[in-house]
């Protein structure tokens, strides 16, 4: 059975997520019934990440199976048309070796997170960043994140629903940087914690408004407890950029 690899963006404002859930519709099932409509097959897609509801993706990767063979384009083409008009879109898709799997296959995973950082409210960005009208210090935000890089038990920035089986985990990198009315925090690791990215952000969040410091986030990361930590940051603001291989 040929296998397929797909990378996909969406915007995640209407899905409660990637997986498919009774309570609403998913990224994942609108995927697959594109596919069923193109060429008849009830398969089951895999993801890279599961997004949460309202989270973005620019470039979520997917694989799945076919039983029969069909060109690469054609399968993009065919499965963009079956999507419509849904807010996603498939931007790739490939034949890939059998053994390939979009989630345990990867090796680090990128995300990118949006601050509106203006008095005026969002119109065009609206559900697609955090508006914060509350002037930010983006350098001193940035320096109090560059104390998460590293290897450490990121159990402060950890959802109490989170089914990782271990809270420690690798940062890789993360920077924060002001263009204009927008700070953009981008992070990288192998795999994240349950809403660790936007915790992280709702923490530094903090620290640019002069209410914490860097020795404050250190404090809070060897805490080792959620309650020491800033709010969650809302997932509108929250783009899954980019996966590794």
């Amino acid at each position: 059975m040929p296998r397929y690899r797909l990378i996909v963006e969406y915007d995640g404002a209407d899905f409660v997520g990637w997986q498919r859930q009774e309570n609403g519709l998913a990224v994942q099932q609108v995927i697959e019934e594109a596919i069923l409509r193109f060429c008849g097959e009830r398969i089951t897609t895999f993801a890279a990440g599961r997004t949460d509801a309202g989270v973005h993706a620019l470039g979520q990767v997917v694989h799945f199976d076919l039983v029969r063979e069909a060109g690469p384009d054609t399968v993009r083409d065919a499965i963009n048309f079956h999507l419509r008009p849904a807010a996603v879109a498939v931007r790739t898709a490939e034949r890939v070796a059998d053994d390939f799997h979009a989630r345990f296959s990867a090796v680090g995973r990128a995300y990118l997170y949006r601050i509106a950082n203006r008095r005026a409210p969002l119109a065009l960005d609206r559900g697609r960043a955090w508006w914060v009208p509350v002037p930010l210090d983006a350098q001193a935000m940035h320096e109090a994140a560059q104390g998460l890089i590293g290897r450490h038990d990121f159990s402060s920035f950890r959802a109490a629903e989170c089914q990782a089986n271990s809270p420690v985990k690798t940062l890789s990198a993360i920077e924060v940087a002001r263009d204009g009315d927008e700070i953009r925090v981008t992070a990288r690791a192998r795999s994240f914690l349950h809403h660790q990215v936007r915790n992280m952000v709702g923490t530094l969040k903090r620290v640019g408004e002069g209410k914490w410091s860097a020795g404050d986030v250190a404090r809070i990361l060897a805490a080792r407890d959620r309650a020491a930590a800033g709010p969650t940051a809302p997932a509108c603001g929250l783009y899954l950029t980019e996966v590794f291989y």
